[in-house]
């Protein structure tokens, strides 16, 4: 992943940036659901304190959503993935807004076809891959 630019941002009132351990844990432990143009990871933490199921791994993490941007030099130059990067954030806030994520940490890989694609069907994406995953 040293050719991918990772971006964490912080989207709605109660959202948060994935460190890098928490990058890496939903990508290994997440459910992987996928669209044309975007490849999403999705882990539910839940609210328990100590977490049986491991995915909580700080007493700090509440809250959330929780956003991450894979947007690799495959995409385009650095305009076009900065674009892309503010059409998915854009596209995150919208689907926090009409889906509960609630206590969950997102992250959304863009594939290279993306840079065509407009910003309401890259909306739709997302939204539709994030809603098979937490139903």
């Amino acid at each position: 992943m040293n050719a991918a630019q990772r971006i964490s941002h912080t989207t709605g009132r109660n959202a948060g940036s994935l460190r890098g351990s928490d990058f890496s844990h939903t990508m290994r432990s997440g459910v992987r659901v996928g669209s044309r143009d975007l490849t999403i990871h999705v882990l539910n933490v839940g609210t328990d304190w100590p977490d049986p199921s491991g995915a909580r791994r700080d007493v700090a993490l509440a809250g959330g959503p929780w956003l991450g941007l894979i947007v690799s030099k495959a995409v385009g130059n650095s305009v076009v993935r900065h674009h892309v990067a503010r059409r998915l954030r854009a596209a995150f806030a919208y689907a926090s807004t009409t889906l509960d994520l609630s206590e969950t940490l997102v992250v959304v890989r863009a594939r290279p076809s993306v840079a065509g694609v407009d910003s309401v069907e890259l909306g739709h994406q997302l939204t539709r891959a994030v809603a098979k995953v937490i139903g």
